[in-house]
């Protein structure tokens, strides 16, 4: 059963990069359009809705097959944050991943997983058993129902998610000893050609970042992620990422996290 996500699922990633899309905007052109959304559809559609030129720019993650087809600007827009992944379990396992050796995470446990999401690779490349499903709401349900032991989430991500369940998931909960962590980008994406536009977004987002603008916003959205990574003291476990062109730099994670 495919079930639509819900509004607060999407609204704060929509606000983030919306923002940081509009800032970068705003600095090359002194302006500051507006913008509209609709929900979220999937990423594969989303690729042909960019290509048919019914929408100018997404934000995704990387892998070499988008680079082939799509424009990417490479400024991570959530410095590193996406790829640190906290596992959602149900409450009743907390112990027994509590005493997981994170050395042997992937021997020891199953992941559930979208199968349209391009880091599903950097999954199953590191020898983790991955359940998936085309659909992203009936993930958090098939976690409830056992059939995986946990769902990665994004840190900016996981929290938001666990909340807006807890009435009707009342068994799940953010694991609170373990995290993944790997190297996966956020960009903005725009078509092949359209290389106009991908200049703009690029020195609108180098003055943000000159400016020290970016990382306000970011600190702004994710302050409670920030403070989160403070606060906690949790294993991690760094995962390869072979969906990288070579020579991809590694993240720089300074704006929330000092590895």
């Amino acid at each position: 059963m495919f079930r639509r996500p819900r509004q607060s699922d999407w609204c704060h990633k929509l606000a983030a990069n919306s923002s940081c899309l509009l800032l970068g905007l705003a600095l090359t052109l002194g302006i500051n359009p507006g913008a509209t959304a609709e929900p979220p559809t999937t990423k594969l559609r989303s690729i042909v809705l960019l290509k048919t030129g019914n929408v100018d720019v997404l934000t995704f993650g990387s892998n070499k097959e988008r680079e082939a087809e799509l424009r990417p600007i490479k400024i991570d827009v959530l410095r590193g944050m996406l790829g640190y992944r906290i596992l959602l379990i149900r409450k009743e396992d907390e112990a027994k991943f509590a005493a997981l050796d994170p050395n042997t995470l992937s021997q020891q446990i199953s992941l559930g997983f979208n199968s349209q999401w391009a880091d599903l690779d950097i999954l199953t490349s590191n020898g983790f058993k991955v359940v998936t499903s085309a659909g992203y709401d009936n993930l958090f349900y098939m976690l409830a129902a056992g059939r995986f032991d946990a769902f990665p989430r994004g840190l900016n991500e996981a929290a938001r998610e666990i909340e807006d369940r807890k009435q009707e998931l009342p068994s799940l909960t953010m694991e609170k000893t373990l995290a993944l962590f790997a190297n996966y980008p956020v960009f903005f994406w725009v078509r092949k050609n359209d290389a106009a536009l991908a200049d703009r977004i690029e020195r609108g987002l180098k003055l943000s970042l000159a400016d020290g603008s970016f990382r306000q916003l970011f600190q702004h959205y994710y302050a409670r992620e920030i403070e989160q990574v403070k606060q906690e003291k949790r294993r991690v476990l760094k995962l390869n990422n072979p969906l990288l062109p070579p020579g991809s730099p590694a993240p720089d994670t300074s704006w929330w996290w000092k590895q």
